[in-house]
């Protein structure tokens, strides 16, 4: 009597008959389930499940790889767990490890070995890849045109040289989320935060996470709001606030059009920063040109620049004027535009010329003394203020007189 089991689940051709009406159930849902699968899917599973010459247990596992392969890249990594796997192959975990050995010793399957990452060198994950030849049968890709007059491609090539997809377009639809959920590592990574702005920077000094800084920003957007113009504004209040976190948070809800407020702080400090720029080039235009004298294209006035006093003088003057206020702008604009020159010999005898002849135009009439004066008539008008002149003089004088002999017997 043999006491060997010969029936066991997965393995070998066979299988136990069901016991019972609940077995009959299970292994019907397992053989045709409530899962929608794309026909190319479908069928690929379908030719895992009959391909001859490997254990069923090996059968079992190759069609779960049909199901969570994509379909579009049949040669890319297999991103999908053990447990995933093992649940689709109704395996246990040491059936599942005896068929991968069973598919990558038939050539379907290539299994690389772990990568070390990171800075410790730890060991990461190894993904499965399909070989050309299980590709071809599963029915992913179509099998080549073989040529008699072409020499014949290896059988085996690696999995990573087949990169070109082998579908115009996306084999898995809406209801095949479930399964391509899993496929790429990325889709359940935790995202990695980026660089933080340089204007936010400083926020760290006041107790804001990094991560923190990401969250206000989202926050800041979801409000029509720039984080950025927010600090910017309200930073020196920021800095002295007991909880700025709560503060800044608060800014952020309100109705406030920071940015406005920042572009128009920005261009007061702008209008300064250039005022401030255009005065130091006055000041160095100004150092270059104390004691140097200029005129005008005309010849008609004459500027002297000296470090303590400049004065200007026109020929329809007599003197010269000391020049006050802000003069400094336009003598610089004046002398860029060129409507100023330096002084030559030629300029000035042109000056002293038109000095001369103006002041002979306006010079005035020569008054002869051998002609008697014109006599002088006193008018009426003339009459009648001095007239009220004399009253004025009389009451004063009257006013006088009065107060000296009232003081006279109290000095006796």
């Amino acid at each position: 009597m043999s006491i060997a089991q010969h029936f066991v689940a997965g393995e070998g051709e066979t299988r136990p008959e069901p016991a019972d009406q609940a077995d009959v159930a299970a292994l019907a849902e397992f053989s045709c389930d409530t899962t929608n699968l794309p026909w190319i899917i479908f069928r690929a599973a379908h030719r895992a499940a009959h391909v001859s010459g490997v254990p069923g247990r090996a059968r079992a596992l190759l069609s779960a790889l049909a199901r969570t392969v994509d379909a579009q890249r049949p040669f890319a990594a297999i991103f999908a767990r053990r447990e995933l796997l093992t649940g689709r192959a109704m395996q246990s975990m040491r059936t599942f490890y005896r068929s991968l050995d069973d598919l990558e010793a038939a050539g379907l399957i290539v299994r690389p070995p772990q990568k070390r990452y990171g800075e410790a060198g730890l060991f990461g994950r190894a993904y499965l890849h399909l070989t050309q030849l299980a590709a071809e049968l599963l029915g992913l890709i179509e099998p080549p045109v073989i040529d008699v007059n072409q020499a014949p491609a290896p059988e085996h090539p690696q999995a990573g040289n087949a990169t070109a997809p082998s579908l115009p377009a996306p084999s898995a639809s809406v209801a095949d989320g479930a399964i391509y959920k899993d496929l790429s590592p990325e889709a359940f990574q935790k995202r990695q935060p980026g660089q933080l702005p340089a204007d936010l920077q400083r926020l760290r000094s006041l107790g804001f996470h990094e991560f923190l800084i990401f969250k206000l920003m989202k926050e800041a957007k979801q409000q029509g709001k720039l984080l950025s113009d927010v600090v910017a504004v309200v930073w020196q209040h920021l800095k002295a606030a007991n909880r700025p976190i709560n503060y800044l948070r608060k800014l952020l809800s309100t109705p406030t059009d920071f940015a406005h407020q920042r572009r128009a702080r920005q261009a007061a400090i702008d209008a300064t920063r250039e005022a401030e720029r255009v005065a130091h080039e006055v000041q160095a235009v100004l150092s270059r040109c104390v004691g140097q004298t200029f005129f005008d294209a005309g010849g008609t006035r004459k500027i002297v620049i000296s470090a303590d006093v400049s004065t200007t003088h026109d020929v329809r003057e007599p003197q010269p004027r000391v020049m006050a206020g802000s003069w400094q702008a336009g003598f610089i604009d004046a002398l860029r535009a060129g409507r100023l020159l330096p002084a030559t010999a030629e300029f000035e005898e042109q000056f002293a010329a038109r000095r001369r002849e103006h002041l002979r135009a306006h010079a005035p009439a020569t008054v002869r003394h051998d002609t008697p004066p014109a006599a002088r008539s006193l008018t009426r008008v003339g009459g009648d203020q001095l007239g009220i002149l004399a009253r004025l003089v009389g009451a004063r004088r009257a006013t006088a007189s009065g107060s000296a002999s009232l003081a006279s017997p109290a000095r006796s």
